[in-house]
């Protein structure tokens, strides 16, 4: 009864319009539609939704010049996602358009010599990719008539909740494990909305939410990640979009990408096909590889083992962020890494500190711990032979080390403690 209530309230509210160039809801395994509503399993046998399109056909250099006139933001790809075409004049946190930095200095320490490009998201308003996810999934709970934001978090993803509600003039309750880093619970309560800590890890707190769903006392509320999921998802697809643009519409040979859910790095796969699809890019191979913590690795364990099951874990490890002990869309990351000829790696958390000091260290990139995961794993990836060293590669680097500063703070500090006179200086060895 439920789930019916909330197709009438999408069908009472939704028009031709509302969400763009999507056309229906579709299931990923047996491939049924269902038309637009805040839904995410399918009905004939339960595999997850995602949004179906149909995209902009005619001249690719007429669409290419329509995004290039775009907004600096996530708002010039509107022709491409489920978003009404004047998603620019409405109140939101705009993410997007962040840096695209040639890491040559670490290019060099890491042997690599085909060029090496960190998307750093750290620069979106709540310094993490989350943002661009949660700006789609605003768009859809408004036009479902949603009047409370809520969600499931690991931290980031409570922090662009609060916001993007902020902004948006929505309630907002957000649930996350109580035991996060001290850093992203500030950022996420600062916004004003109510912040709930679970006890347990992150796949109690989304086992809870979806309960919350299926009861009356959440009535109105629009879950990003769960019965919001298919169009939050599709907030990822920009950080492919930008990465071509940026590097003068093409794909790039590489990219490593963190592994939480696994849904950011089936959504760059989706919009990398799309580019190609519409002609914006030329079509080449690329190569997809997976980042995880060897605290929650069950999908790098699927993955070495050749297995196509992903056996849930119990989270321990640094990267909080990272860790979903049951990842959602594992199978599909395993399915894309193997069809491109990627791989899915791991790494531990002391490997993980090093490659956020040595980020830092080279180019001036401060990452959160998932940063550190995904730098870790570029070097391990080398390392092993499995990255060519010869090849473009994107790293990505998904949110602000100043959210997990209790990673580095054992091993990094004060250089020396001095007088302030000269001889002191030069005691100290400074000079």
């Amino acid at each position: 009864m439920r789930r019916e209530g909330l197709a009438i309230m999408a069908a009472a509210t939704v028009t031709p319009e509302s969400f763009g160039p999507a056309v229906a809801l579709s299931c990923r395994e047996c491939g049924a539609r269902t038309p637009l509503a805040p839904d995410f399993a399918c009905t004939e046998c339960f595999g997850p939704l995602e949004v179906a399109y149909e995209l902009p056909s005619g001249d690719p250099e007429a669409l290419r010049a329509q995004i290039e006139a775009g907004p600096a933001n996530i708002w010039r790809y509107a022709p491409l996602l489920p978003v009404p075409a004047d998603v620019a004049t409405r109140p939101n946190i705009n993410p997007g358009w962040t840096k695209l930095v040639k890491a040559d200095n670490l290019a060099r320490e890491l042997g690599i010599t085909g060029g090496l490009y960190v998307k750093d998201d750290s620069g979106n308003p709540t310094h993490s990719f989350k943002d661009r996810v949660v700006a789609i999934a605003v768009e859809a709970a408004r036009t479902f008539g949603f009047t409370t934001l809520s969600c499931s978090s690991t931290g980031n993803l409570a922090g662009a909740v609060g916001a993007a509600a902020a902004r948006t003039g929505l309630r907002s309750c957000v649930f996350i494990p109580q035991d996060l880093e001290q850093g992203k619970i500030v950022m996420a309560a600062v916004y004003g909305g109510e912040l709930v800590g679970i006890e347990g890890n992150y796949d109690d707190v989304n086992r809870f939410c979806s309960e919350l769903i299926g009861d009356p006392a959440g009535e109105g509320w629009g879950f990003v990640n769960v019965n919001l999921r298919p169009y939050y998802g599709e907030g990822s697809k920009t950080l492919a979009y930008e990465i071509c643009e940026q590097l003068g519409w093409r794909l790039p040979d590489q990219l490593v990408i963190p592994i939480a859910s696994g849904s950011q790095l089936t959504k760059i796969d989706k919009g990398l096909k799309e580019l190609i699809a519409l002609g914006l890019v030329e079509d080449k191979p690329y190569k997809i590889f997976g980042a995880q913590a060897e605290g929650c690795s069950p999908v790098s364990v699927a993955f070495k083992t050749g297995r196509d099951v992903i056996r849930p874990q119990k989270p321990n490890t640094i990267a909080k962020s990272l860790a979903i002990g049951n990842p959602a869309d594992g199978p599909y990351v395993l399915d894309i890494c193997r069809r491109t000829g990627g791989a899915v790696e791991d790494v531990n958390d002391e490997q993980v500190v090093d490659a956020i000091k040595l980020l830092a260290r080279t180019e001036g990139i401060f990452a959160e711990t998932a940063g550190g995961v995904t730098v870790g794993v570029l070097q391990k990836l080398i390392k092993n032979g499995l990255l060519d060293p010869a090849a473009e590669t994107v790293v990505l680097n998904t949110g602000d080390g100043l959210k997990t500063l209790d990673a580095v703070e054992p091993t990094t500090g004060l250089s020396a403690t001095i007088r302030p006179t000269l001889d002191s200086f030069r005691e100290a060895g400074l000079a």
